[in-house]
C-alpha cells in the first residue's frame, strides 16, 4: 500500500506516520478498525500503538474526547481500544511540561543531599578532618564497637586494603569475609593480607587463607608478625591500643600522614613474607629451617604420611614431596622416616 507521504506500509516511519494522520483526520476513533483499514499486521500494530501512545500523540478516550481531567482521575475509564489524536504541538509541549516537573523533582532531591551533606560535614565531622594533613586518633575499648569500625572502614574502601593478622583468623567469621572479598575485589579493589606461617598449618586457618587466596586476594606468611594491623585507602588504620595484649582496645587513625607510617612498616613486612602458595620455596629462618619446613618435619616425625602434611599445610603432594626431599638431602638421611628421627635427635623441633 502507498502512504500519502510516498512511503509503504512497510517502512517504519512511513507507516507510522500514516496511521498517525489517519487517527488524526478522525479525531477519536477505533485504533483496531484503523490500523486493520492499513493492512497492519499484527506486530505492527502493537507496536505502532505503543510507540504514538508513547509519543503523546494519541491518548485512551470514551466516545468523547477525554479532558487532562480525566486522564489524571484513577478512576477515570477509557474505552475499549477507542483512542483520541493529540496535535504534536500539543504533544511536544505536555513532554516539556512533564520533563520539567520530573526535573524539579530532581533538583528539590539534590538540594536535601546537599542539606544532608552541610549538616554532616558542617556539624558531625571536626574542622578540617577532610584535609590532607589532617590527622584523628580515636581509642576504642569496646569490641562491639571495634568491629563496627572496622566493617564500617573496610565497607568504603575505593582502592586498597592491607591487613595483617600475628593471632591468624581465629576471632573472624569466614563467610563474613569471603562475601566482603567477593564484593570488594568485583569493584576493583585491590585485597592484601599476611598471617602467620604457623596458619598455614592449621587446617581451620589453613582454610581461610586458601579461600581468600582462590577469591583473589594476594595472601603472604611470616613467621612472626609485630601487631594486628587494617590499612584502608591510605586513609585510615586500625591497629591494638597495646600490640602486646591486642583484647585490650583499638585505636583507629584517619588521615593520610600518619596511616603513611603504618603502611611503611606493613611494606615492609609485606616483601619479607612468602606468597602464599604451591610453587613458592620457603623462607628461611635463622637456624636454616622455615616454619612451614618445621611443621613438615615434626609430622613427618609423628609418623604421618605426606598426603596428610599436605592437607595440613594447604599444599600440594607435590610440593611436599620436594620439601621433604630437600630436607633428607640437608640431614643425611636415606630414608623420610629417618630424617624425622634425626630432626627430633639433632634439637630441630626443639
Amino acid at each position: 500500500m502507498v502512504t500519502t507521504d510516498g512511503g509503504t506500509v512497510g517502512d517504519g516511519t512511513g507507516l507510522l506516520v500514516t496511521l498517525y494522520q489517519e487517527l488524526r483526520r478522525r479525531g477519536v476513533s477505533n485504533y483496531t478498525e484503523v490500523a486493520a483499514g492499513l493492512g497492519l499486521a499484527p506486530e505492527e500494530h502493537e507496536r505502532c500503538r505503543a510507540e504514538l501512545l508513547s509519543l503523546g500523540l494519541i491518548v485512551p478516550t470514551t466516545s468523547r474526547h477525554a479532558t487532562a481531567a480525566d486522564l489524571r482521575n484513577e478512576d477515570w475509564r477509557p474505552e475499549e481500544d477507542a483512542v483520541a489524536s493529540v496535535d504534536p504541538e500539543i504533544a511536544l509541549l505536555r513532554i516539556l511540561d512533564r520533563e520539567r516537573a520530573r526535573l524539579r523533582e530532581h533538583l528539590a532531591e539534590a538540594d536535601q543531599a546537599y542539606g544532608t551533606l552541610e549538616t554532616l560535614a558542617g556539624t558531625f565531622l571536626r574542622p578540617g578532618t577532610l584535609a590532607g594533613s589532617e590527622i584523628a586518633v580515636e581509642t576504642i575499648t569496646d569490641y562491639r564497637r571495634i568491629q563496627q569500625a572496622l566493617e564500617d572502614i573496610v565497607d568504603v574502601t575505593q582502592e586498597a586494603s592491607c591487613s595483617m593478622y600475628p593471632t591468624g583468623p581465629a576471632r573472624q567469621v569466614p563467610e563474613r569475609i569471603f562475601e566482603r572479598d567477593a564484593r570488594k575485589l568485583a569493584q576493583g579493589v585491590r585485597i592484601r593480607a599476611i598471617y602467620r606461617t604457623q596458619d598455614a598449618v592449621r587446617p581451620e586457618a589453613a582454610a581461610v587463607l586458601k579461600r581468600r587466596a582462590e577469591l583473589g586476594v594476594e595472601v603472604r606468611i611470616a613467621p612472626e608478625l609485630p601487631m594486628t594491623m587494617v590499612l584502608v585507602d591510605q586513609q585510615y588504620a586500625m591497629v591494638p591500643l597495646h600490640p602486646e595484649e591486642p583484647g585490650r582496645g583499638a585505636i583507629l587513625a584517619r588521615g593520610p600522614l600518619l596511616v603513611g607510617s603504618c603502611l611503611s612498616l606493613y611494606e615492609h613486612c609485606w616483601h619479607t613474607a612468602t606468597p602464599y602458595g604451591d610453587d613458592v620455596a620457603p623462607e628461611r629462618g635463622g637456624d636454616g629451617l622455615s616454619e612451614q619446613q618445621r611443621a613438615a618435619l615434626q609430622m613427618l616425625a609423628d609418623g604421618m604420611k605426606d598426603e596428610k602434611i599436605a592437607r595440613n599445610l594447604g599444599v600440594s603432594l607435590r610440593t611436599v614431596s620436594r620439601m621433604l626431599s630437600e630436607l633428607m638431602q640437608e640431614l643425611g638421611a636415606s630414608s623420610r622416616f629417618e630424617a624425622g628421627v634425626r630432626a627430633v635427635r639433632l634439637g630441630w623441633l626443639d
